[in-house]
């Protein structure tokens, strides 16, 4: 289906209110992603340009990049996270599971939600069976945890025609990667429909330090006002704000205050709830309990 064909136009300020249970306006979900680059293939993304360009085999310095993301930098944001009480969601590489088990153990512990974001780190239309990667990224996570995740992220956010309904059919409930909306949404599949829950590309440290190369301090700015504008939008009908981070760059020593800045400014509005992705999908369907029937 085309995108059209998933969705139809709905503007926001034709939508009956939505409510946050007591006295919340709207819901936070920070997004922390995992990933295993295969250093037998090109990088996913580079900090370093080649001195002689192309894309030589191995890459050690962007390979080594990442690297450090999972042996130093999660432990930063891990920190923060911790400071407040906030459980955030693990968005892992299926295959990440076992290469840095120590950060899924952290995550289990702490009663974080694991979420699908593909087997590697690979296009999803560059995966040869998708059917099939998605199947062992359910499958690893559901051995280290005891359930199978009920959300999906996209590595890179990339999808094929199909993917929405192999989602639905190997049994995932929701997917963020449809960044249209400040609520959830739902989307036809060739089965039962999918909700959507609002994820973010601009409010993300890939997009803002590696695509657009600003200073550290963009990330606070950009989300603080972010969130000032949706806390502002939340006065009649409350709003999803994601807040979307990756080890080897928020967790990088010069910018990882400014994801503690952000963190310790939202948390001290009391009307403003830390969830997880399947929290905002269960208040969500409790709230539209037709929103799924209507999309069909």
């Amino acid at each position: 289906m085309l995108p059209t064909e998933r969705i139809s136009f709905s503007a926001i300020t034709e939508r009956d209110p939505l409510r946050l249970p007591d006295k919340k306006r709207m819901v936070v979900w920070v997004i922390v992603n995992i990933e295993e680059w295969d250093p037998r293939e090109t990088m996913p993304r580079t900090v370093l340009t080649p001195p002689a360009g192309g894309s030589p085999l191995p890459d050690i310095p962007n390979w080594a990049w990442h690297e450090y993301g999972n042996r130093v930098g999660f432990w930063r944001l891990l920190e923060a996270l911790d400071n407040h009480g906030i459980r955030a969601v693990l968005a892992i590489n299926g295959k990440a599971i076992a290469s840095y088990e120590p950060i899924a153990r952290a995550a289990l512990q702490r009663g974080w939600e694991f979420m699908g974001h593909g087997f590697g780190q690979k296009n999803m239309q560059k995966v040869p069976d998708e059917r099939e990667d998605i199947r062992k990224t359910v499958d690893a996570i559901k051995a280290f945890t005891g359930k199978g995740p009920r959300g999906w992220l996209g590595p890179g956010l990339t999808e094929t025609w199909e993917t929405p309904d192999l989602l639905v059919e190997e049994g995932f409930d929701y997917v963020c990667d449809w960044v249209l909306d400040d609520q959830p949404v739902a989307l036809k599949t060739r089965t039962r429909p999918i909700l959507n829950i609002p994820y973010t590309q601009e409010c993300n440290d890939v997009a803002m330090m590696l695509i657009q190369h600003h200073k550290a301090s963009e990330y606070h700015d950009r989300a603080m006002d972010q969130f000032e504008q949706i806390y502002h939008d939340s006065a009649d009908s409350a709003r999803v704000m994601a807040l979307v981070v990756h080890p080897y760059i928020m967790g990088a020593p010069h910018r990882a205050k400014y994801f503690r800045q952000i963190l310790e400014k939202i948390s001290r509005l009391p009307d403003v709830a830390f969830w997880t992705g399947e929290e905002i999908h269960d208040w969500y369907l409790g709230e539209r309990p037709d929103a799924l029937t209507g999309a069909a």
